[in-house]
């Protein structure tokens, strides 16, 4: 899929890594980058350490026409995301006045404390992504995104800032199941590739209630191109033997 902008998930959050939370969030950001046009290139998890978001932020953002970022921007101490990201673009952490009228908004009086208005705190230059969740907004700078972790704030916070995002073509999906065995279907699943440069299609196996079989999931731009593209994939298994179970 040439000519695709591509973007890029950090994932930022000890909590990720220890396998105490489950992140859901990518899963979310890669169907809705797929409606946009987006393509969702690759996703890192990492951990709250300062000097590894720096250097990721950086890599990512020369790579990518999008990054976007998740954890690290509540009021704790561990919560280093804002102010490492403010070190990778070399500028200051500032508080910034709009983000804080926005807390004395959403926080009674008296229950704003400085822990709080932390959250306030974002790099000079950034733009705010508002927050109609839980009022703590992330922040734009360039082509970085800075998102919260919580998936239902996350996917709001997201949802109201699409008007930011430049894509194409939708990204379509389509998906053939069969019950051959993968390395039936190797050689000649590489010849359908080969026929179709511009879908992407990528092989599955699993091993369900005894018995092995393989889900092929097919992606592009063009629904003529998917539909040849599965048509032919569908043949081929047909031609081996096989028989389709989904898709």
């Amino acid at each position: 899929m040439k000519d695709v902008p591509k973007a890029c998930v950090v994932i930022i959050g000890n909590e990720i890594l220890s396998g105490r939370t489950q992140d859901t969030n990518l899963a979310f950001l890669g169907r809705r980058c797929d409606e946009l046009g987006i393509l969702l290139a690759e996703a890192r998890v990492i951990p709250d350490v300062e000097q590894t978001i720096i250097d990721h932020v950086n890599e990512c953002r020369a790579l990518y026409d999008y990054v976007f970022t998740t954890g690290g921007i509540g009021p704790t101490h561990d919560d280093i995301t804002s102010a490492s990201i403010a070190r990778a673009f070399g500028v200051a952490l500032e508080r910034h006045p709009a983000a804080v009228a926005v807390l004395e908004r959403f926080y009674e009086p008296g229950r704003l404390n400085e822990a709080r208005l932390r959250m306030a705190d974002i790099p000079a230059g950034a733009t705010l992504i508002q927050n109609p969740v839980s009022g703590a907004p992330g922040f734009q700078i360039k082509n970085v995104f800075v998102l919260p972790g919580v998936p239902d704030i996350l996917q709001a916070m997201f949802d109201g800032m699409t008007d930011r995002l430049v894509g194409g073509a939708p990204i379509l999906t389509g998906n053939v199941v069969t019950g051959l065995f993968e390395g039936e279907l190797a050689l000649g699943l590489g010849a359908v590739q080969q026929r179709f440069p511009d879908v992407a299609i990528g092989s599955y196996p699993y091993f369900r209630q005894g018995r092995p079989g393989v889900n092929l999931v097919l992606r592009s731009t063009d629904r003529a191109r998917l539909d040849a593209a599965t048509l032919a994939v569908r043949g081929l298994i047909a031609g081996l033997g096989g028989s389709v179970l989904g898709g």
